[in-house]
């Protein structure tokens, strides 16, 4: 991890996000502070941009606050309605969630930047995610995948070899047990966790056989329990029953996945791609990789939730109007996608010809050159009441306390509940 800049302060806001107070250097053009909010997954990013933006603004300064996904997703939304939001922040694609470019949109709290250079050059999958009735309201920043991040030192250590089909996937979970460790940490005590085995495992048994998935949810002409939404959940059970997790996913957190994967603990864990840079952090000698989780017998149907994974926005009521947006369009250049992408495990989001793929993100490359990466599904789901559904429904039935029917009976409650 990169030590913070002269002109950079960085906060990890445990519980609640803290506005930063101005102070030290005072920028050219709009006389504070330049705030920040990002999140904690992408400190080593964020790191990097704010240093290399540095270099071409040296009289701003930024202060950068960190904090938990959770967090960001319950207060960033109250906090900016307020008027007292940061500046520059993390606002999700689509619309999964409180935090989402078309909630935040809703409410007023961004700026348009429609005008902006780097809008022109969005490519159209990119841009519908960041999009509102055709005006653009957050720069994406990075093409991240939901896959099996593994160590391939402990793959090698239990004698495996990456799984292709499910059959395999189930057979190198009782091996890792029967070596004394665990295949895939799990840490279903932190919310956001809970959708993405599911995310990983729909990926393939929905979109790899119905394509327009998505579409035929938003005409009514499909819902979860009647698609592979209940073989997804049933596997994502039948994996815990088999021992493919941690002991105790609903008292592990993500941070303990981490470190467990970092130590030899687990041999990985399925996590986005930028996880990646958190692992490598902990454990600078591994060398790590990340597939695609099979969910059946057939490899060629196999496909991987791949999407913009990070977009910032712009406060709409800053007071620091031409700082914010300076650091908006070097977010959006060539050399700012470089930069955050780089110092994370993730693609640009604007692609460039100057970027080249790490050796980690060749499956994931691959995955989106070949067609067979699919969207986060929350991006495409109409409000975000269907995303906390899915976070309940998951942690229940690791509980015990539901059937995959009910929980997906709820998710499509959710889904066809107009959100007050």
């Amino acid at each position: 991890m990169s030590s913070p800049s002269r002109r950079t302060r960085a906060v990890v806001a445990a519980f609640l996000l803290v506005p930063l107070s101005g102070c030290g250097a005072v920028g050219p053009s709009d006389g504070d502070t330049l705030r920040v909010t990002a999140n904690v997954t992408d400190r080593a990013s964020m790191d990097a941009v704010v240093a290399a933006f540095g270099r071409l603004h040296p009289d701003t300064e930024v202060a950068v606050t960190y904090a938990e996904t959770d967090v960001l997703q319950k207060n960033l939304g109250r906090q900016l309605a307020s008027g007292d939001g940061p500046d520059v922040f993390t606002v999700w694609p689509g619309n999964g969630n409180p935090a989402s470019v078309q909630a935040l949109q809703a409410q007023g709290s961004l700026r348009d930047l429609s005008i902006r250079r780097f809008a022109v050059d969005l490519p159209e999958d990119v841009g519908t995610v960041v999009q509102v009735d055709y005006h653009t309201y957050a720069v994406p920043t990075n093409y991240s995948g939901v896959g099996a991040i593994y160590s391939k030192e402990s793959l090698a250590a239990i004698g495996g070899a990456v799984p292709e089909t499910w059959d395999e996937l189930i057979g190198l979970c009782r091996t890792a047990r029967e070596k004394g460790t665990v295949l895939l940490a799990l840490g279903n005590e932190t919310p956001w966790v809970t959708q993405l085995v599911s995310y990983a495992l729909v990926a393939t048994t929905v979109y790899g056989t119905v394509a327009d998935f998505d579409e035929r949810m938003q005409t009514g002409d499909a819902t979860f329990a009647g698609s592979g939404w209940r073989d997804a959940l049933g596997k994502y059970l039948e994996m815990d029953e088999e021992g493919c997790f941690s002991d105790d996913p609903l008292h592990t957190t993500y941070e303990e996945t981490v470190a467990d994967v970092a130590g030899g603990r687990a041999v990985g864990v399925v996590q986005v791609a930028s996880s990646l840079t958190e692992i490598q952090a902990l454990a600078p000698d591994a060398e790590l990789g990340i597939f695609a989780l099979p969910a059946g017998d057939d490899p060629s149907r196999t496909r991987m939730p791949a999407a913009v994974s990070a977009a910032y926005g712009v406060n709409a009521l800053s007071k620091h109007r031409k700082a914010a947006l300076a650091f908006a369009d070097f977010l959006g250049s060539p050399e700012g996608q470089n930069a955050y992408n780089r110092a994370g495990a993730t693609l640009p989001a604007i692609p460039n010809d100057a970027f080249a793929v790490k050796p980690a993100l060749t499956v994931l490359a691959e995955q989106q050159r070949s067609g067979k990466a699919v969207p986060f599904m929350d991006q495409l789901w109409p409000h975000p009441a269907v995303q906390q559904a899915h976070f309940d429904q998951v942690r229940a039935l690791f509980a015990g306390t539901t059937s995959v029917g009910a929980a997906l009976a709820a998710m499509d409650h959710a889904y066809a509940t107009e959100q007050q």
